[in-house]
């Protein structure tokens, strides 16, 4: 993926390979990844800018009387996926999405986190940089092919084969990922039975959510292969831990990473203090687009190691923040609540979009919280200020509303799309009687 292609490389490849189809990919507001595929004889057509689909038909989009939008292909993010079809080989593009008249669409997420980085770089930020880490889970597949319960091992934190028994997925995952231009810096499994992270070197802010969509789709395609079911929902079992996307986040002007200070004591500077604490002041208010769905709240809870409090630390795995020891270029800090559920575009530019307020308005990041926050009592965190993240999807699309700067980064277009999505996944949810109400409440 990190390939520079021009028009003439693409053209002699989709040749060279015989790939016979092209899907021109964007992802809807929800982080749902669509899809336009065309014969490889519409290459030159679509490298015109002149395909065009309904918008009308995806969600967040815009109505059916101006429904009529254009797929911008990004010839850098060209790539012949490893595997074939019956039908030949087939390439991708990932898309911006413009309207007619040549402008970019407010409500696709790509072009959202693109104009937030311009502000970045109107404060002197050449570069905003993501390290994801994605967990999955696997499941068995029942005899239809559909998804099961039940998890392909039970194996735990860095175990090998014979408990790992998803360690040839996983290795195939890597190496089809690597074959696609990925740069991959660790796999293993993780913490609960069936349970994985792979990780893959930090990008800029656009290319690293592209990589988290391909990924995704990645690791789905080669699950299926092995006979199994990948999962990103944040918390598909009761009882063990759910699956995070920690975000590793660093700014840098030209090459610099503006996060480093030497001369301080944790070697972080003003800047990364900074943006830190604007973090911190809008956790709540990001909450819902990087914990989008009802189930992410059930993850978010005490005792597996997601975080539920607004506070950081250098020290500590408990708090919201972390800081990773590395320092020079990997001078970081990790956000650790958002879930591989969110929309990466749509999350991105929440994340920096807090930052650059911490940044631009000076705020003071609060005293570091080096003890476990999970064994404090409630008066004990209130005396340190430390707030809570929101506890439902509910609350956290109300916390939304009522974050100015998340908003304005978002847009209204789609801001006002994304939680009428969201109130209607609430609602459905709230009036739903699900097996626990009737396991407690049948005998009343």
């Amino acid at each position: 993926m990190s390939a520079k292609y021009t028009r003439e490389d693409i053209v002699r490849l989709v040749k060279e390979e015989n790939v016979k189809y092209l899907r021109l990919q964007f992802t809807d507001l929800l982080g749902t990844i669509k899809n336009v595929e065309i014969p490889a004889s519409q290459l030159d057509k679509a490298l015109d800018n002149k395909m065009m689909f309904d918008g009308s038909s995806i969600e967040g989009f815009v109505r059916i009387e101006e429904s009529d939008m254009y797929l911008y292909p990004d010839i850098d993010t060209f790539v012949i996926f490893p595997w074939t079809t019956e039908g030949g080989k087939v390439a991708r593009f990932i898309c911006d999405v413009f309207t007619p008249e040549g402008n970019p669409f407010m409500g696709d997420p790509r072009q959202i986190l693109k104009a937030n980085l311009k502000k970045a770089e109107e404060l002197g930020f050449t570069a905003f940089n993501l390290g994801p880490e994605p967990e999955f889970f696997l499941f068995k597949l029942d005899s239809n092919g559909n998804p099961t319960t039940d998890l392909n091992d039970q194996g735990g934190y860095f175990d090998f084969a014979p408990l790992d028994l998803g360690e040839n997925c996983r290795r195939d995952i890597v190496l089809t990922l690597e074959e696609m231009g990925f740069s991959m810096e660790a796999s293993h499994h993780e913490v609960a039975p069936g349970q994985h992270e792979i990780d893959f070197k930090y990008a800029n802010a656009v290319q690293a959510a592209d990589q988290i969509q391909t990924f995704k789709l990645v690791v789905k395609t080669i699950a299926r292969k092995h006979g199994l079911h990948a999962t990103f929902m944040p918390k598909p079992l009761f009882g063990i831990n759910g699956s995070g996307m920690h975000c590793n986040l660093s700014l840098f002007s030209g090459n610099k990473n503006v996060f480093e200070d030497t001369t301080t004591e944790l070697g972080l500077s003003e800047t990364a203090l900074q943006f830190l604490a604007g973090v911190l002041k809008h956790a709540r208010g990001f909450a819902a687009i990087t914990n989008p769905t009802v189930n992410s709240y059930k993850r978010l809870v005490p005792g597996y190691e997601a975080p539920c409090y607004v506070a950081w630390s250098a020290k500590n795995r408990s708090p919201l923040v972390r800081i990773p020891a590395s320092r020079g270029l990997s001078t970081r800090i990790e956000v650790r609540n958002p879930d591989p559920a969110a929309n990466p575009y749509l999350a991105l530019t929440a994340l920096l979009s807090a930052g650059l307020d911490g940044i631009t308005s000076k705020l003071s990041a609060p005293p570091a919280i080096d003890r476990n926050i999970y064994v404090m009592n409630e008066l004990e965190r209130a005396e340190n200020g430390i707030d809570s993240l929101p506890a439902t999807l509910k609350e956290a699309i109300e916390c939304l509303k009522n974050d100015a700067i998340i908003t304005e980064a978002i847009g209204n277009h789609a801001l006002e799309r994304f939680i009428e999505a969201k109130e209607i996944e609430w609602d459905m949810f709230r009036t739903h009687v699900h097996p626990w109400e009737r396991e407690q409440y049948m005998n009343y």
